[in-house]
């Protein structure tokens, strides 16, 4: 079960409220203001500060 378009449409970065959008890979939630990727865990958006990894 993949994340819904709607959920996708809803969902913004907890640090900086800019939207976010999915990785490449499908694995993770990328912001692209402050370079953060929130993981998703069991088809599970994971939207926590502490659990987003910096990346380029």
């Amino acid at each position: 079960m993949a994340i819904s378009k709607e959920l996708l449409d809803i969902l913004v970065c907890p640090l900086d409220k800019e939207p976010v959008k999915l990785t490449e890979d499908g694995k993770g939630l990328k912001c692209a203001k402050c370079k953060r990727v929130y993981p998703i865990k069991d088809d599970i958006p994971v939207m926590l500060v502490d659990e987003a990894k910096i990346e380029e």
